[in-house]
């Protein structure tokens, strides 16, 4: 099963175009790619939520499948809870990625905010799916001040969890950068011990599927295919250590 998850480091990081690149990139080599959303927060049914966004981006091409929405921007378990609604719980999202994997050479699974947000009442979190599933995580981090902190934190996490992680990616690089956001190209990798894969820039979630994928190629795909994945082949569990 070739499944890879993708977390940040908090929300509004750019976890969905990051998502999108990779599954742009799998699409464009011939990969049958999908792409799972768990839990869907802060968006009422009939408005486009992250699924529309990659589905957009991407193409017909890739599957989307969100489990559950529900319209409070909330951690998914409060806002399940507050809706009435069943929450997903991390068994429901493991076997909707098993039987995506069945049909497909890469499952995307992208989280709602960071990696230990509630997704039930019983704690259940994205790194529950990540270890049920045995797939490697790959953290998105904004660019700025707090970076290197929050950053160090969930890659600690995954490490003390026994969770693979193959790196970071800066989900939203501005055009015009700060000195912060300048440092944290040369600190990210010293202070998670992990490579910074890459970095998409600001707005590339409007552009159109053509000009997105020319993006993906440009900011991610050279420092995926520096981890050894070739044509975004993902197995295994990728860099624990430091």
């Amino acid at each position: 099963m070739s499944v890879l998850v993708v977390t940040g480091t908090g929300t509004g990081v750019g976890k969905t175009v990051v998502t999108s690149a990779i599954a742009a990139l799998a699409v464009a080599a011939g990969r049958r790619v999908a792409v799972v959303k768990p839990a869907q927060t802060g968006v009422n049914a009939g408005q486009p939520g992250d699924v529309e966004d990659v589905q957009r981006l991407v193409g017909p091409s890739v599957t989307c499948r969100e489990l559950a929405r529900y319209p409070e921007a909330l951690a998914p378990a409060t806002a399940a809870r507050r809706a009435g609604l069943p929450p997903v719980t991390p068994a429901i999202a493991t076997a909707a990625v098993r039987e995506l994997a069945t049909a497909h050479d890469l499952v995307l699974i992208e989280g709602a905010g960071g990696l230990l947000v509630p997704l039930d009442d019983k704690g259940g979190t994205l790194a529950d799916v990540a270890a049920a599933v045995a797939a490697p995580v790959l953290v998105v981090a904004p660019a700025g001040l707090g970076t290197l902190n929050h950053t160090a934190l969930t890659v600690d996490v995954l490490r003390t969890r026994g969770l693979g992680c193959v790196g970071v990616v800066i989900g939203a690089w501005p055009a015009e950068p700060d000195l912060a956001a300048r440092c944290n190209l040369a600190d990210l990798p010293v202070v998670t011990g992990l490579p910074l894969l890459g970095a998409l820039p600001e707005g590339a979630g409007r552009l159109t599927p053509v000009e997105f994928l020319a993006v993906a190629r440009r900011g991610l795909q050279p420092g995926l295919q520096a981890l050894g994945w070739g044509p975004l082949k993902i197995s295994g569990t990728g860099v624990g250590g430091r």
